[in-house]
């Protein structure tokens, strides 16, 4: 499965941001780019041990680096090994690469996510943003399975002890008004694929681009 193609990626800034797969889509979808890419954050993330790493390279040297290398990683080291931004301008590093692929949200490894105010932090410079929702997250309760289970109840109207319907958290996306794409991901079987028609209908009548599928089970489609 091409998710780069199901997803239709196009040239320049794409920012992903929710949860449930973040950090493995960008991954999937910068090695199966036909062209040179930038893989980076706006706010925290493990570096990509797979491909080279510039920290507080300047931009002539990123182009120089870009000439051997396909695929980046780009940032500033921060604590606990982790990355955070680096420190040339999102819009200079945009333009040394056919592609930016930059994580641009936290989600404390929790499938759901809803969205504080300061949050996520999205590049002036994205022409797309893709949430991603992880399945697995679905008919349990909100508290247990949602990053800012508050800011979910407050979006849905929910109690924290609700279960979350695959209805609800499409509602919660679309109420934020934060995305053009959703991609559900963990949708590993056919059977869980028919309880989440209601999140992949109404995402789609709301207006996103919407797709689901599994990364690990390397299957997806269009809505």
């Amino acid at each position: 499965m091409n998710f780069f193609e199901l997803l239709n990626i196009s040239p320049g800034v794409t920012a992903v941001i929710g949860s449930g797969g973040k950090t493995s889509l960008l991954r999937r979808l910068a090695a199966e780019a036909p062209g040179t890419v930038l893989l980076c954050t706006t706010t925290h993330i493990r570096p990509f041990a797979e491909y080279p790493l510039l920290t507080d390279a300047a931009a002539e040297t990123v182009l120089q680096a870009l000439t051997s290398e396909r695929i980046l990683c780009v940032g500033t080291p921060c604590e606990n090994g982790k990355l955070t931004a680096p420190r040339l301008p999102m819009e200079t590093l945009a333009a040394l690469a056919d592609y930016m692929l930059v994580e641009a949200d936290g989600s404390r490894q929790m499938p759901l996510k809803a969205h504080a105010a300061h949050e996520p932090v999205i590049p002036a410079c994205a022409e797309r943003v893709i949430c991603v929702a992880g399945a697995s997250g679905f008919d349990r309760p909100i508290r247990a399975c949602v990053h800012r289970p508050e800011r979910f109840c407050a979006l849905t109207g929910a109690a924290e002890t609700d279960t979350v319907a695959p209805l609800l958290a499409a509602q919660a996306i679309l109420t934020e008004g934060l995305c053009d794409t959703v991609f559900l991901n963990q949708v590993d079987n056919a059977e869980l694929l028919g309880r989440v028609m209601p999140f992949l209908r109404t995402a789609a009548a709301g207006g996103l681009f919407t797709a689901a599928g599994s990364l690990q089970g390397d299957w997806g489609k269009r809505f």
